[in-house]
Formats: C-alpha cells, structure tokens, sequence
C-alpha cells in the first residue's frame, strides 16, 4: 500500500485502518483540501460495506464518496473505484425554526377561504359552505401533508436529516390555493436506494390518501343535466377541468357516471384532482422533482437529464406551459443530487417499483382534451 502526505494535509491513522478493513485499497494518499483518496478494487458486497462506512466515519467527522475512475464501466467489479474520505463541514442554517410553522398556518388558510369561495356558489350539495371548506381543507392538506410524513418517515428509516416541510400557499379562487410543499435534507444520500425510497415515499403516500379523498368527494358531487351543464360553461360559471383516469374511476364506482348529467366537483373532489394532479407531477421523471430523484437512482444521472426534457414536452402537450418552462429554467441551475455512492446499482425489487410508478404516473395524469 503506498501513500503520501500533502503538504497541507495530516494523516489519521484510524481512517486508513478503517477504510482498509472494509476494502481492497490498491493506494492512497491526502489531498490538499484534507480528503483522502483511496483507490479501491470492487466486490460484491460494495453497497453494504459502503453503508457501514459511512455510520463509522459520522463519528470522525467524516463523510466518503464513491466513484468510478472510469466512468464508462458500469460493473461494480471493476477495479480502480475511488473512494474519497472528505471532513465533514457544518452546514449553515438557511431558514428561521418559525418558517415552517407560519408556512402551514398560512397555508390552511388560504386553502379554507378558497373552499368557501368554491362552496357558496355551488348549488346541490350536501353540507354547507363552512362544513364543506373545513372538508375540503381537511383533504387536500391532509394530501398534502401525508405527502410529506412519507418522505420524512423514509429519511427517519434511512438516517438522513431533513427540514420539516415548508407548504406553499397560493391564491384563493384562482386555479390551485397551493403549491405544495417542499423538504430540504441536510445530509447526502447514502447511495441509490436511500434516494430512491425518499423520492417515491412520499407521492405514494400521498396517492392512498387522494384516492380516498376522490371517493368520498365524487360522493359528495352534484349531477346536472347537459343542457344546464353547457350553459353554465358558457357563462364561465363551471370550468370543465381535466380528470385522471383514476379521478374517471371514483366517480364510476360511485354511480356518479349518468348517461345525460354531468358531475360537477364537489370541493373535496377538487382536493382530489389537486391531489392527482400533484401526484402526476411529482411523477415526472425531471429535474429535482421526486420522479427526478427516482429517475436518477434508477437510471443515472444521463438519462434524467434526456427524461426531463421528456417531462417537459410531455407537459407542452398538456397544456401546463409555465410548469415546463419552470422545469427548464430550474433544471439548467441546479446541480445533480448525486449520492454518496453512485457505483452499486439499484436494487432489484426498486428497479420494478420504477415500473410501477410509471404506470402510476400515466393514471394520475389529466386526460388531455384532445385525446
């Protein structure tokens, strides 16, 4: 084993004694900014070692990366990986504890008074419009919310440190009253199946609530009939919306489908479509969305990059023009969420999941008006 020493650097002697007890190491030596760089052979049991590397050195005060030397071999068998040992930086707190707190409480209520202003001028419902905004609430941020406990709890089980979820409000009675809510980790995925889990945890959480939600809320919806339904549209008092194919199932299942009437969406029906519609975004294989980090566990970071402007095309045709433009301005400015080991391939069973969130993707998706 050879080494040497950077003019800059130090050696500790517990990193290499580690490091080798785990691996090959062919050599190594320091680097200027303090990191050791090791070079390693691969085997079988790369991922699982990594992974125990990487909970030792969190008590040095390190962290380590996995690369290839040459990145056009895929094998993980393959010699001459590198593995660097980097000290670990104290990150800087970028947002106030208070910030998710007044976020949520805004929130609320912004989404309460739109489902009061969606309420009061819809005729045929069941409850009032205090009770059915408070229903509506209730749904779409408990969609919402249940989005985001899925990607805490999958960041809990995986030991990476995230942020609480910071909710985005909108504007009442205009198109949505949020824009969801995002969760900033603060530490690095551990490898592709760590990235994987916390990308699909939480649209597949909150896909079972919205499915619920789409039940009870065509339930909840009024029928009238065409003749009445056309003059409403043409009097701008109902704006026929783009269901999903799983948003076409509740209301089948629910007898709401009549030869002759049209449903009209109840505001916890609307939760849903928000819910479904959320859920088909965040789907999407692009960018930093959780179908973007899915994306790239599974495919690399090549293929999320052509996926993403897949994505964008595939939104054009929808009709979402300012979501794909956004995608593409974002898309060029940020980096790759590159996990710390980005050799050992995704497992098997994810691999098939990927499948299923694809298939997923396609039946929260809104039927395009010209299909």
């Amino acid at each position: 084993m050879e080494y040497s020493e950077s003019e800059h650097g130090h050696i500790d002697d517990r990193i290499p004694i580690l490091v080798s007890s785990l691996f090959v190491v062919r050599s190594y030596y320091i680097r200027e900014d303090r990191a050791y760089e090791f070079h390693i052979d691969g085997k079988d049991t790369l991922k699982g070692d990594f992974v125990r590397l990487v909970k030792e050195l969190d008590g040095y005060g390190y962290h380590a990366m996995l690369s290839r030397a040459d990145e056009s071999n895929d094998a993980i068998s393959a010699r001459d990986l590198i593995l660097l040992v980097i000290p670990k930086v104290q990150p800087t707190r970028r947002f106030k504890p208070w910030m998710p707190v007044v976020l949520f409480i805004a929130t609320v209520a912004v989404v309460l008074y739109d489902g009061l202003l969606r309420s009061e001028g819809l005729a045929g419902l069941v409850y009032g419009p205090w009770q059915m905004a408070a229903l509506y609430t209730l749904s779409l941020m408990g969609i919402l919310g249940i989005h985001e406990l899925g990607h805490m709890l999958a960041s809990r089980v995986h030991r990476i440190k995230a942020t609480w979820p910071f909710f985005i409000p909108g504007v009442p009675g205009f198109f949505v009253p949020t824009f969801g809510a995002v969760i900033f980790s603060r530490a690095p995925m551990t490898n592709r199946d760590v990235l994987f889990d916390i990308g699909v945890s939480g649209p597949i959480a909150g896909l079972i609530v919205t499915i619920v939600v789409s039940f009870y809320g065509a339930m909840l919806s009024p029928l009238i009939d065409e003749a009445q339904a056309r003059a409403m549209m043409a009097n701008a008092q109902l704006i026929p919306l783009q269901p999903s194919l799983l948003m076409e199932l509740a209301f089948e299942l629910t007898g709401k489908s009549v030869p002759g009437y049209v449903p009209v969406l109840s505001p916890v029906a609307f939760a849903a479509w928000i819910g479904f519609l959320i859920t088909f975004l965040n789907l999407l294989p692009a960018w930093q969305l959780d179908g973007g980090h899915i994306a790239r566990a599974t495919l690399g970071y090549k293929w999320q990059r052509r996926l993403t402007f897949v994505s964008v095309v595939i939104l054009a045709a929808l009709g979402y023009i300012f979501m794909a433009m956004f995608i593409m301005f974002m898309s060029a400015r940020t980096q790759d969420v590159r996990p710390l080991d980005d050799v050992s391939p995704l497992s098997r069973g994810r691999r098939i999941l990927f499948m299923v969130v694809i298939v997923l993707a396609v039946l929260c998706a809104p039927i395009p008006s010209w299909v």
